[in-house]
């Protein structure tokens, strides 16, 4: 093993060892599974803003991103981007605070799915069996994806197998993540956000000094057809620009419509202390993501310039998603200090799958142990129990999600595209409707989850593959099914009862002041 690779594994080692102690240390305040879950609502505006995002800003941001941008061009991620900071600012602007409250007056819901039992008084809580059953359906694969990114990261860089990399990434965001619970999660991901946005920065910079230069960066990228265009996509096959038309513009900023039903992001707004400070987080989330977005799809051009000059290898298919791993390594063959420099890169890689997968794991649990074993089938457990069989549910989806990333060529912005567009339509509009709109019932917001989660699978297998105008992103037409079938079948049953809309005008009361 070279000096260089020795700094950069130290590096890696010492952020790693940080992950592992704050999850000790948390470990040791909680008291119950509130805690565990949802750390008592005590988080404060920066670190909740922070942690939404970073938990958001997955594997994608870093490897996936500028993957695409790399092999396509800007439009595919960049319209991307331009839906997620759309959908991250109004998510904030009014589900945060709305959904805060409500899960406090709705019998303190610790899960999502326990808010949808309790929002609509579903006492044999259907709804919160079929809510935990969409959590495992998409996170464990979501999760899957994070380990993927991890396995790619360390085989590419030391030539070690995919498999052993992939499994110690998992084995390490499982201590924490087990130990800690959701103040360990929150705590590690605003430190893995600042070293995220340090990462993003100092790739960008280098890159463009070993391309040449900023000018040598954009006088290559124009010189491929559609490749700097916003209204067409790159096509290096044929060396030539395909149209990306305004259907396919709708399709892929549909991404933003995810926001609204992402329980690991929701999870955020119901653990915040003071309601009041959420102008605050917003404008730090919002800025934080516009600006990692766009560098990240930028460090994708910077790229295939550094590719062009021949200082990293010209990479195809789902290899492109290495890029800035091939562009930290570069960095690190100058000297010791430039090789820490780059350790702390690739830590950056590591933070942005393990923010993401720790409050998977964290959701993926709670709806095993909390909603499934101990609330509908009504297993009697003492708190130190009830801790035990989370930490345990932890493990065992994490068991299975390492098995789903046993495959080295899956592609980490498949994985997300599909596991995102899975909980943007199961949940996004029974979220909105149980917030918004006093008339919907639970036989309503059942029948949406059921058909937006049903309709992602038909749409992205059997639909999607006939191409021309039905290749849409399989969120937006199972998105809308779902808002539908909410719409109609609370219209045509029973209106919900007393009790309920009681609940629901308090909270709008507290609000609105309305």
């Amino acid at each position: 093993m070279s000096s260089a690779q020795v700094c950069i594994m130290l590096a890696i080692a010492v952020y790693l060892s940080v992950m592992v102690a704050i999850g000790i240390y948390w470990s040791k305040k909680n008291e119950n599974v509130g805690d565990f879950y949802l750390g008592g609502r005590k988080l404060g505006p920066f670190v909740t803003a922070m942690s939404a995002e970073a938990s958001d800003m997955s594997s994608w941001l870093l490897m996936g991103l500028p993957g695409v941008a790399y092999l396509c061009g800007i439009a595919d991620p960049a319209w991307t981007a331009i839906g997620l900071a759309i959908g991250t600012y109004i998510n904030w602007l009014f589900v945060a605070k709305r959904i805060r409250i409500y899960t406090h007056e709705a019998q303190n819901s610790i899960t999502l799915p326990d808010f949808f039992s309790r929002r609509y008084k579903d006492d044999k809580n259907i709804l919160m069996c079929i809510g935990a059953v969409v959590i495992i359906i998409f996170f464990i694969p979501y999760t899957a994806s994070g380990f993927a990114a991890c396995g790619k990261l360390f085989s590419s860089l030391f030539g070690v197998s995919y498999h052993s990399a992939m499994i110690i990434s998992a084995i390490v965001i499982v201590a924490y993540t087990a130990t800690g619970g959701f103040s360990a999660a929150s705590t590690t991901d605003l430190i893995q956000s600042i070293v995220m946005t340090i990462a993003l920065f100092v790739v960008v910079i280098f890159g463009i000094i070993v391309a040449g230069g900023l000018d040598t960066v954009m006088s290559n990228a124009r010189a491929l057809p559609g490749y700097l265009s916003l209204t067409s996509m790159y096509s290096a096959s044929a060396n030539s620009a395909t149209p990306y038309g305004f259907l396919t513009i709708c399709s892929t900023m549909a991404w933003g419509l995810g926001y609204f039903g992402m329980p690991h992001i929701l999870l955020r707004f119901m653990a915040i202390e003071d309601t009041q400070k959420l102008t605050l987080s917003r404008r730090i989330a919002t800025v934080w993501v516009v600006i990692s977005m766009t560098v990240a799809i930028f460090i994708g051009v910077v790229g295939y310039s550094v590719s062009k000059v021949g200082a990293v290898p010209v990479l195809e298919g789902s290899a492109s998603e290495t890029i800035i791993v091939q562009i930290a390594n570069l960095l690190s063959q100058s000297n010791i200090l430039t090789a820490l420099i780059a350790g702390v890169i690739l830590a950056g890689i590591l933070a942005a799958t393990m923010s993401t997968a720790d409050s998977q794991l964290l959701a993926a649990s709670s709806s095993v142990s909390h909603n499934l074993l101990q609330t509908f089938f009504g297993i009697k457990m003492s708190e130190k129990k009830a801790m035990t069989v989370a930490r345990c549910s932890v493990v065992v989806i994490s068991i299975i999600a390492a098995f789903i990333a046993r495959d080295p060529a899956s592609s980490v912005f498949a994985i997300v595209s599909f596991a995102w567009a899975g909980f943007g339509a199961a949940f996004g509009p029974v979220v909105l409707t149980a917030l918004f709109w006093r008339r919907s019932n639970k036989q309503g917001a059942l029948a949406g989850m059921v058909a937006g989660g049903a309709m992602v699978f038909l749409w992205k297998y059997f639909v999607r593959p006939m191409g021309g105008a039905w290749n849409i992103y399989e969120l937006l037409p199972a998105f809308l099914v779902s808002f539908a079938a909410i719409i109609i079948v609370s219209l045509m049953t029973k209106a919900p009862e007393k009790e309920v809309t009681d609940v629901f005008d308090r909270v709008k009361m507290m609000c609105t002041g309305k």
